[in-house]
């Protein structure tokens, strides 16, 4: 997501950084490539036109031209801005006492409004909650059972009157209604505290949609109402979100399929066109792929900062901490098997779509690109790298060294893959292994100009000659000499 945009603004940057000094001309021949690049997203032109006279306007009047790292304060403005007209947001969700606090979530066919109940419920359930999803959606095919199916993957109950199911025209006036009535009882009655109602959806907006959605509105009086969005539409999810608001005055926004190719028009523009913020981004297929909207963390992507909060926030979400714990000791110990590198592929593989990890890493969303190295090849890799190491024996999963050319082959086969794709997989195991003794080695000066090097990108300056970041301290994690064996003879 936002590769165009990214690379727009770091062009943009970079040939501000190459001035000696910067005028105000070039300032606003620098916004012009940046309103090109936005308009190319799809981003509307007001907020466009706005913000590039908001960051033009600021720009001049902190004296950019008489700083002397000029560029650097055009990122931190551009930033500001970005985060601005996104923001704040709030992901906070009020609960009501006594229960259940309702959540209605609308939207149109397609956009993924029944998954993001799905997703949404299990959201809550990993807060605390007790949620309980609701069928009234009545006129889609199978929308109850897709409802079904997702409160079984989430552990959540789900409240449906198959008797009130029909197809599209064809659902009695107020059944939609008669369900989210029942479906409020019943969430008192199993003692719920959140209810999700997932309504019906059209193909496009019209009359009998709304007098629907406003009739459930009015008979329930939901606490919170969020309009489900696909990201890939543009600023048609936009126009849609003015027309659903002016009708049910929502809340917020939850912008769908932001792991595709998506250019960012819908997320820049929602906020200030339609005056509701983005509160949730569907960044995945999984139903664990539900993340809060932060905008400071977009803004950092966007500028190719990448977002080290968010990814550090995920990780605490995702990761075994005991287990990274016995890790972070085996380290200090100088040990890390094969076991244990297999073990770390799967705890980042928990944390989505490698695209968006990639993203989330300072500077390495533009090594990945110089290398020519994107998600998907990462991702691709990393399942060759696992059919590999379930082709071993245990034996060779604890002692990698002993696979020679007829276990290489062997193995190979049953992975499916070539020969050399083995002999690279236990390569890069051995720097892993190498690099994890190194640290384990490390003092504490190293290691914080290690994390240093690492958030600010600069992963190339880690490895320079002369840079000695993973130089290791003789007590560290080399193996002990035998004292007692006689040394060789000269």
């Amino acid at each position: 997501m936002f590769d165009v945009l990214t690379d727009k603004f770091t062009s943009v940057f970079r040939s501000l950084s190459g001035k000696g000094k910067i005028s105000e001309e070039n300032i606003r021949d620098a916004m012009r490539e940046v309103r090109t690049a936005l308009l190319e997203a799809d981003v509307n032109l007001k907020v466009v036109n706005d913000f590039c006279e908001h960051v033009i306007q600021k720009a001049i009047g902190q004296e950019v031209i008489k700083s002397l790292q000029p560029a650097q304060l055009m990122v931190k403005i551009v930033n500001d801005e970005l985060v601005n007209l996104m923001g704040p947001v709030d992901t906070t969700i009020y609960t009501v006492s006594p229960g259940p606090t309702v959540i209605m979530m609308c939207g149109l066919q397609g956009s993924g409004k029944t998954t993001t109940c799905g997703k949404l419920a299990l959201f809550l359930r990993k807060k605390g909650h007790q949620p309980m999803l609701a069928a009234v959606d009545l006129q889609r095919p199978a929308a109850v059972e897709q409802l079904r199916t997702l409160g079984q993957q989430t552990q959540t109950p789900v409240y449906a009157d198959d008797s009130r199911v029909a197809s599209h025209g064809q659902v009695a006036p107020g059944a939609a209604v008669a369900v989210a009535r029942a479906a409020v009882q019943e969430a008192k009655r199993q003692g719920r505290d959140i209810l999700i109602l997932d309504t019906a959806g059209r193909l496009a907006i019209d009359h009998e949609l709304m007098q629907e959605l406003k009739d459930v509105h009015d008979a329930v009086q939901p606490h919170q109402i969020f309009l489900v969005l696909d990201a890939m539409t543009g600023q048609d999810a936009v126009n849609s979100a003015k027309a659903f608001n002016e009708k049910l005055e929502l809340d917020g926004l939850v912008l769908t399929k932001f792991d595709s190719d998506t250019r960012g028009g819908a997320l820049l523009s929602a906020k200030m066109v339609t005056g509701k913020p983005v509160k949730f981004l569907g960044v995945g297929e999984k139903l664990e792929n539900l993340e809060e909207f932060r905008p400071e963390g977009v803004a950092s992507r966007i500028l190719g900062m990448g977002d080290i909060v968010g990814l550090v926030e995920e990780a605490h979400k995702q990761f075994d901490m005991e287990q990274q714990a016995k890790l972070a000791e085996k380290m200090e110990k100088g040990e890390f098997t094969l076991d244990d590198f297999i073990g770390q592929m799967t705890q980042i593989r928990k944390l989505g779509p490698m695209g968006k990890i990639l993203g989330m890493i300072p500077g390495m969303s533009e090594l990945a690109k110089n290398v020519n190295m994107n998600g998907e090849g990462v991702e691709s890799h990393m399942g060759r790298m696992q059919a590999i190491y379930n082709s071993m024996t245990r034996v060779e999963r604890k002692k990698p060294d002993l696979i020679d050319a007829p276990r290489r082959r062997r193995i190979a086969r049953g992975a499916g893959v070539d020969p050399n794709d083995v002999s690279q997989f236990l390569k890069q195991f051995e720097m892993s292994r190498n690099m994890m003794r190194a640290v384990g080695g490390m003092n504490m000066l190293s290691r914080m100009k290690l994390m240093r090097g690492l958030m600010s990108g600069n992963l190339g300056a880690i490895a320079q000659p002369g840079a000695n970041l993973l130089k290791t301290k003789r007590s560290g994690w080399q193996e002990k000499k035998d004292r007692n064996r006689k040394g060789k003879k000269r």
